[in-house]
């Protein structure tokens, strides 16, 4: 039986895709990812299996076909920063995963921000709760994945309500892509903008520069 290969792309932009991921990509008979990522590799000789819509039917589709076929799944950013891994490793406790790492968005956008994040916590609200309020009066720094929902005017909105004092928020649109924009501002200059939806936020303590 194959092994099933999880590979990160990185933020977005094919520059930032690891070498050995591109090795793994190009020795694999079938793609399977959403279907942005899939293109975002740029390769048109693969049979692919796009997951939207298709989510619980792909352990049954893996498992029909790994025996004969090499098979990796494509994630964005890292494979083990809120990707299909978990997933996968759930549904098919009888196959063996690979995982190779890709760059988060949120480590990018620290980078890109001149902070360390060892010392941060990384969270998500993408379709999730999380106590972000109670987490800013604990950590200097807080890095999220946001959605349609929890975007940044909303957090922003929902800090300033609850009293929260002394924060910026830095935002990441595009991250990777030639329109990139990272932004750092107060929360209060948060609700003037509009964002583009792919973006990443980072909460900080005023004054903090690395």
């Amino acid at each position: 039986m194959n092994t099933l290969k999880v590979v990160g792309l990185g933020p977005g932009h094919k520059d930032y895709i690891l070498p050995i991921t591109m090795k793994i990509i190009e020795n694999s008979d079938i793609l399977i990812g959403g279907k942005r990522h899939i293109e975002s590799v740029g390769i048109k000789d693969k049979e692919t299996y796009e997951i939207e819509g298709k989510l619980m039917e792909l352990p049954t589709f893996i498992r029909e076909h790994i025996k004969t076929r090499k098979m990796t799944v494509v994630v964005s950013g890292d494979t083990g920063f809120y990707s299909l891994l978990r997933f996968l490793k759930k549904k098919l406790p009888h196959i063996t995963i690979e995982a190779t790492p890709g760059i988060s968005s949120m480590q990018y956008l620290f980078s890109k921000s001149g902070l360390a994040w060892d010392d941060a916590f990384i969270g998500s609200v993408h379709g999730r709760d999380l106590d972000y309020v109670k987490l800013c009066s604990e950590y200097t720094k807080l890095g999220m994945l946001t959605d349609q929902i929890n975007t940044p005017q909303n957090i922003a909105n929902v800090l300033i309500e609850k009293g929260v004092k002394n924060k910026q928020m830095i935002i990441g649109e595009h991250l990777s892509y030639a329109d990139e924009r990272v932004r750092r501002m107060s929360l209060e200059d948060v609700l003037k903008l509009e964002y583009h939806e792919l973006n990443v936020i980072i909460i900080v303590d005023k004054g903090v520069t690395y």
